[in-house]
């Protein structure tokens, strides 16, 4: 299948439906890498959907990508760009619609799959505009508040549905970020698995298996 011009580059793995329309999983990367990190999954994800990894917006030097910058500096140490976090969400709000009418997707079976920056643009997306997204695989990420549209906790996220996972000796995002996420969504009435893994800044095979197994359950 070949690839359509949308507003921000990806890599697609079609789906094995042959009529109607067709459930989605986009794929969010972290900083600093790329559209075939995550791509990866691909070939082991349920056969019906379609798999859309997507590149973020902004290079980085000498190479990768990212979603926003983090800053380092003796004031503030290490802080993220909340602004272009935010620009980020649009984009990939814009790019799910530029997708759906592309392919012909099924907007009522749309799935995010993030791994930490793209989790936390993930997390960000889903609860800002709950009635364009179903499932969210969150990795290794969390929840910035700061990202998220005024009025998002008035929205009806009724229909959404959560795992998130991470590694109990994380040493880029920490663990104590990861672990408010499930009271987060609790208030907000979202369905939730939440699971930790003896591992750092990554996935494990056991982890992968895990969502998986998830995935196959809710799309």
């Amino acid at each position: 299948m070949s690839l359509k011009t949308l507003s921000l580059e990806y890599l697609l793995r079609p789906s094995s439906k042959v009529s109607g329309k067709i459930p989605a999983l986009f794929m969010f990367h972290g900083y600093g890498s790329n559209e075939e990190d995550l791509f990866s999954f691909a070939s082991e994800l349920p056969g019906e959907l379609m798999v859309i990894s997507v590149k973020a917006p902004y290079n980085l030097e000498p190479f990768g990508h990212a979603w926003y910058a983090i800053n380092f500096d003796a004031e503030q140490g290490k802080w993220s760009d909340d602004g272009q976090a935010r620009e980020s969400r649009e984009k990939i709000v814009q790019f799910i619609d530029e997708a759906v009418e592309a392919y012909n997707l099924d907007k009522e079976n749309i799935t995010l799959l993030g791994f930490s920056q793209g989790t936390i643009l993930s997390y960000s997306v889903a609860l800002s505009y709950p009635e364009k997204v179903k499932n969210v695989v969150a990795l290794s990420g969390y929840i910035n508040e700061n990202i998220l549209v005024d009025g998002y906790a008035e929205k009806d996220h009724s229909k959404l549905n959560f795992y998130a996972s991470h590694g109990q000796v994380d040493q880029v995002i920490p663990l104590e970020w990861a672990q408010k996420s499930p009271d987060f969504l609790k208030k907000l009435n979202i369905p939730t698995t939440y699971e930790e893994f003896p591992v750092g800044h990554g996935v494990s095979q056991q982890n992968f298996f895990s969502f998986k197994k998830w995935l196959e359950k809710h799309i």
